[in-house]
């Protein structure tokens, strides 16, 4: 564990909040190794609740919230405090936010029993809960996600004195303070329900997964596939962060991760800072939407639509196919206007070598994705995946102590023997997680096992640290959802965007649109998306939208928000590697992640594209091959988009091919006579042209 030496001065923490993750360590002498102990305790409780999960729902998620108030307010007190009695405030602060969670265990069947007739007790404690709840996640993350909440509150409290129709019938105090902070409709909702089952044990996932190597194994493997191709690092890193954002689950987190290395490299072999930060930004959100295992959003959504979680998935593969050969397409075009060439052959490892090497990083992710469309729960499949996982991670360290490689073998045969042995009648979690206790007997008397060991502890307390900003965010957007349920106004906003749909889907599209990005300018993805959804989701499928999609169509303008200036946090979080203005690359970003503007688009009016029924070609085509004319014209729209762009194919555009090419990727988006045809000849005059010029402008092009 890192720490913090006593007496340094505070930790400056970049963007003036921990928005983008806490610094090294858990803090000063003491203060750290008490922050470390009690992260330790939230990811055990976590595994239990994951692995076991005896606990009421409602237990679950009170004491979820109590750490997460009691870890938010320790660690920021241990990094910013002065002084500790500073540090020491923070803590009693955090711990009364810890035992307004038992709250919810402690007096469990009586709350039950008394529901809707609250006591003092339970007032002052809801209340308290509420202004932890607030102030942790203001310092946590900044004023703005507060302060949208705040406003909504205000509107719970007072909306009964508006002009109709933003007026309600008017609720009382501990009306409010009820919904809010007892029962699952406010602070323990579906958001946090998700955040204290899925989302910590995917953090956890993630983490392990890291922690044995995975970052450099997707990192060899992208250098070996495409290092040597036209604008090879820029393609690497969008494979690499893509890859890694699937397990990672926070674009940001990703940036500055990945991004250490992509981000020089790009700039190395001539690409422009700026562009370069826009390539890392735009693969890095794009792995929240990239399958198997997405961001949290997508467990948010399977629980607030009621489907599989491999229903999500698979409604998102080709969409995120699209978004990611669109950024590779957007590479492959600048590099060529520039003449980038790609790495010289000393200068790769080979992917083959790297696979051959390090295989087994793949088997969690394989059991995991089979698990899945195999109709097992996330949690289930999460779990099974982490076991897997540290079950690799202490064999491979108790292995590295055999000189002999037939006895590497031996172990490695005999593992997998027994663990069939234990799984013969079904995977049990007792079984499994009996395999894991023996490894770790086995791993604690040697001496690579005993480092292996500290570094999975470490890697508990840690995603106890990661899961601080998604878990307070899960808890603090519970006002919104809570003011939405009890007052109805959801259904004023939802009716408004049903009759802009009335005259006209592609205006209530862009109004979504816009509440998306602009609600996403000022906070983070998660929140962004649930609060869209509440309000938009719901009208767009009354207007014949499939419900993914229209969810689907909220997340992905979450993720460009992150992208879109003038906030830009994806930006923001790649500017001081690249040394550039945070601006100009989040202007390079949109460019690159044009695709992520335009697909959601074409998902709604052609649902084949995420493997949904009701597509408009389904009836002449079927639906296969409606899916497969959906993704050939969206290939071909974000292609041309590319092209206009970059304004680059074979040799540069000029104006007026722009023009067309633009003309015709409108055409293929498009819903009138001859649309897709217009589209195709256009699209095919364009590239005809270009090809034809290219002789007469090689020296150019190069």
């Amino acid at each position: 564990m890192q720490q913090q030496a006593e007496g340094e001065q505070p930790i400056k923490v970049e963007f003036d909040n921990f928005e983008h993750g806490f610094p090294e360590g858990f803090g000063p002498g003491a203060w750290g190794y008490l922050a470390y102990a009690i992260g330790l305790a939230f990811a055990v409780f976590q595994l239990y609740v994951a692995a076991f999960n005896y606990l009421p729902s409602q237990v679950v998620r009170g004491v979820h919230v109590g750490f997460l108030i009691l870890l938010t307010f320790g660690l920021i007190g241990n990094f910013t405090a002065k002084t500790d009695f500073g540090r020491a405030v923070s803590w009693i602060v955090g711990a009364a936010g810890f035992l307004c969670g038992l709250y919810q265990w402690i007096f469990y069947a009586d709350l039950i029993a008394r529901d809707g007739d609250p006591t003092n007790m339970d007032l002052a404690v809801g209340t308290l809960l509420a202004v932890l709840i607030f102030e942790g996640t203001r310092r946590l993350m900044g004023a703005a996600l507060p302060l949208m909440c705040g406003a909504c509150l205000l509107y719970w409290f007072f909306g009964q004195y508006l002009p109709s129709p933003f007026n309600h019938r008017g609720y009382d105090f501990d009306q409010i303070v009820t919904h809010l902070s007892f029962g699952t409709e406010g602070f323990y909702g579906v958001p946090i329900y998700v955040s204290a089952t899925y989302i910590f044990l995917f953090i956890l996932f993630g983490s392990f997964l890291e922690r044995a190597g995975m970052i450099q194994l997707f990192t060899d493997v992208s250098l070996g596939l495409f290092g040597r191709t036209r604008g090879g690092p820029a393609k690497v890193a969008v494979f690499a962060s893509g890859m890694m954002g699937t397990i990672s689950g926070s674009g940001v987190a990703n940036v500055v991760t990945v991004g250490q290395f992509t981000i020089p490299l790009m700039i190395k072999f001539g690409y422009r800072r700026a562009f370069a930060a826009g390539v890392e930004a735009t693969a890095s959100m794009g792995g929240q939407i990239m399958p198997p295992v997405m961001g949290a959003v997508a467990f948010i959504m399977a629980e607030t639509l009621g489907v599989p979680y491999s229903e999500i998935v698979k409604a998102a593969v080709i969409p995120a196919v699209l978004y990611f050969a669109s950024a590779f397409w957007m590479v492959h075009l600048e590099a060529g206007k520039h003449g980038l060439v790609g790495m010289k052959r000393a200068e790769i490892p080979s992917a083959w070598k790297a696979l051959v090497a390090r295989w087994y990083l793949v088997l969690p992710l394989a059991a995991l994705v089979y698990m899945l469309f195999e109709g097992f729960t996330p949690l289930y499949a999460g779990s099974m995946g982490l076991a897997l996982t540290v079950a690799l991670i202490l064999g491979a360290s108790i292995t590295l102590g055999f000189s002999n490689t037939v006895l590497r073998y031996i172990f490695w045969i005999g593992l997998a023997l027994v663990v069939a042995a234990v799984s013969r009648h079904g995977i049990e979690i007792v079984p499994v997680a009996g395999v894991v206790a023996g490894l770790i007997v086995i791993a604690a008397i040697t001496r690579g096992g005993r480092a292996t060991l500290k570094a999975c502890r470490d890697s508990l307390a840690d995603s106890a640290k990661s899961a601080l900003t998604v878990g307070m965010a899960c808890a603090i957007v519970g006002t919104i959802i809570g003011m939405m349920t009890q007052t109805g106004v959801g259904t004023i906003f939802g009716s408004w965007i049903i009759g802009l749909g009335a005259k006209s889907l592609f205006l209530a599209l862009i109004m979504t649109m816009l509440l998306s990005i602009l609600l996403g300018t000022g906070i983070p993805t998660i929140p962004t998306y649930i609060i869209t959804a509440a309000l938009a989701a719901p009208a767009l499928a009354k207007l014949g939208v499939p419900l993914i999609a229209s969810h689907m169509f909220a997340f992905y303008y979450g993720i460009m928000a992150d992208l879109s200036p003038p906030v830009a946090l994806a930006a923001l979080a790649a500017a001081p590697i690249a040394k550039e203005n945070p601006d100009k690359i989040g202007w390079e970003a949109m460019r690159i992640a044009l695709a992520g503007y335009v697909i959601p688009f074409i998902f709604v009016y052609s649902p084949a594209l995420m493997l949904q029924a009701g597509d408009p070609m389904q009836a002449q085509l079927g639906f296969y091959g409606a899916v497969a004319l959906a993704a050939f014209k969206a290939l071909v729209a974000i292609g041309l988009f590319g092209i206009v762009a970059i304004g680059f194919l074979f040799t540069r555009l000029t104006f007026i091919e722009i023009l067309v090419a633009f003309g015709a990727a409108l055409c293929l988006l498009g819903d009138f006579p001859f649309s897709d045809t217009a589209g195709f000849t256009l699209a095919a005059a364009v590239v005809l042209w270009q090809w034809r010029q290219r002789p007469r402008n090689a020296v150019a092009a190069a």
